[in-house]
């Protein structure tokens, strides 16, 4: 149902402005001031997770003490920002790098991007987070996202108060997961499972190596930089990266939307639009479009089922959000829904709720 209503919206998300003519570490001080609450719960309930698999402590102290001062390491200006979120939350510096690390390994989503017979094109996820982090007996459901969901924020990114991009984002994360360049291109990243995945690029980037860039990182630069749906395609397709993703990248020209499936090193395959071929939509979920997709995490045939049924006549915002608020597509990890309409600038986002019966992932 849109406008979203009922048991499944829990609520709307608010804007804030990120000024980016301000010193790295005061852009975000006006977000962390007022979710300064919520942070710190969300890092506590991460610390606990922790202490249940590592019950001496050893690894807090470990971030606390060693996580730190790695924040230097960060290029910039992600590094002034990182310490900036500490200075107002009031967080130790290794705990907010922590929170923003996480997104490199626990991020399982459903996205797409589709084309109406008019020629418009629609970007939408849901964002899925914290899979086997917690499971709440008492809620039904996983520990992290009931926290995540008070810090989601939708962003307005300025120079020269002129919108440059727009995101949605949770508050004290510095990268990019879902964005828009209003007129010009929107973009979103899923998580893609794989042997080497981001915890083996997150290990070489401790241990030295620091010629990859945080896929979040690569995301922002592109929303920040890129000028055109192709120069952002080839930014994506081709920076090494320390983890694995799925890129999946919309345009606001007829045939302009793509799934860019990446290894950390290389472009392994660019699935487009291909309107002669009946392809007026590219889904992805956390599997490599070419292969089936673990039959305990199905998202993929339920949600391309629906868009089938809905038919290119008939896609719009509201009938993408149908489709998103499906089970399993909707499920219990689903923190928000976003919906973007490039080229009438909009970006809306939706926190989401899985009332029983609901599939846990």
């Amino acid at each position: 149902m849109y406008p979203p209503a009922g048991p499944t919206f829990v609520g709307n998300v608010p804007w804030y402005k990120i000024n980016l003519d301000s010193a790295p570490r005061q852009r975000w001080h006006q977000v962390i001031k007022e979710r300064k609450v919520e942070l710190t719960n969300l890092i506590k309930a991460i610390k606990e997770l922790a202490l249940d698999f590592f019950p001496s402590g050893k690894l807090i102290d470990l971030v606390d003490k060693h996580l730190a001062p790695l924040v230097d390491t960060l290029p910039f200006p992600f590094n002034e920002e990182l310490k900036g979120i500490a200075d107002v939350s009031g967080l130790p510096l290794g705990e907010i790098m922590l929170f923003n690390i996480f997104y490199e390994v626990f991020t399982v989503c459903t996205s797409l991007v589709a084309e109406d017979e008019a020629g418009k094109l629609y970007h939408a996820r849901n964002l899925d987070f914290g899979l086997f982090l917690g499971w709440d007996t008492k809620n039904s459901s996983w520990r992290i996202p009931e926290y995540l969901r008070p810090l989601t924020v939708n962003l307005d990114f300025q120079r020269n108060n002129r919108t440059v991009f727009k995101s949605t984002n949770f508050a004290g994360y510095v990268g990019m997961l879902t964005g828009m360049k209003p007129g010009t291109f929107t973009l979103t990243m899923n998580e893609r499972f794989s042997f080497e995945g981001g915890y083996i690029g997150i290990i070489e980037w401790i241990l030295g190596r620091r010629d990859e860039i945080w896929m979040s990182f690569l995301t922002r630069s592109v929303l920040e930089n890129a000028t055109s749906y192709a120069q952002a395609k080839d930014q994506l397709a081709n920076t090494e990266m320390l983890a694995p993703a799925y890129f999946i990248l919309g345009g606001n020209q007829t045939g302009e939307g793509c799934v860019i499936t990446r290894s950390r090193t290389s472009c392994l395959d660019i699935w487009e639009l291909d309107l002669k071929r009946g392809r007026w939509y590219v889904l992805e979920t956390n599997y490599d479009h070419w292969q089936e997709p673990l039959f305990l995490d199905n998202r993929r045939t339920p949600a391309m089922k629906c868009m089938n049924q809905t038919t290119q006549a008939k896609i719009s915002v509201e009938t993408i959000y149908d489709v998103l608020s499906t089970k399993p597509v909707l499920n219990k990890l689903t923190t928000y829904t976003t919906l973007m309409d490039v080229s009438a600038g909009t970006l809306e986002t939706f926190l989401r709720n899985c009332p029983d019966p609901c599939m846990p992932w």
